[in-house]
């Protein structure tokens, strides 16, 4: 967890928070895909797998949409988390090798820089879904509108 890390020399801390915000300014670049570049990513997980893990329950599901794209339907019992709030509330993502975390948005453009932000910062149990909710979607898997604003 965070306050765990709260021990660490204030330049870690400080490393920490400004990966974060190079990871929000990041978010607006392309992503390039290990389908482009040929390289297996073990931060990656399919679809299938991601929501075989989820619906049984042997993984968290972290939503970074925003709330007008979780309005569209999210995959139920998933925790919303909008990227822009991610700063303040980032303690909220298990950091225990124990507790496999999923990090899911619209594509995997925003998700998978989200999992190497926090790789970067020490989360060792952090993987993105690679297709995220709109391949959800277009697959008509389970999805429902959330039951509070994020």
């Amino acid at each position: 967890m965070i306050s765990q890390r709260l021990e660490a020399p204030c330049h870690t801390r400080r490393q920490a928070i400004t990966g974060f915000l190079l990871l929000a300014a990041s978010a607006l670049l392309p992503a390039c895909s290990s389908e482009a570049t040929g390289a297996a990513d073990p931060l990656r997980v399919g679809i299938e797998e991601g929501r075989d893990l989820f619906e049984n329950r042997k993984a968290l599901m972290f939503d970074i949409r925003e709330p007008a794209e979780h309005a569209t339907g999210v995959a139920a019992g998933a925790t919303l988390l909008p990227m822009s709030q991610l700063q303040q509330r980032v303690n909220e993502i298990p950091n225990d090798p124990a507790q496999p975390v999923l990090i899911i948005c619209h594509t995997q453009n925003r998700s998978s820089k989200v999992v190497q932000a926090l790789k970067d910062a020490g989360w060792n149990n952090v993987r993105y879904v690679h297709g995220g909710m709109s391949t959800w979607a277009r697959n008509g898997w389970p999805m429902e509108k959330p039951a509070r604003a994020s």
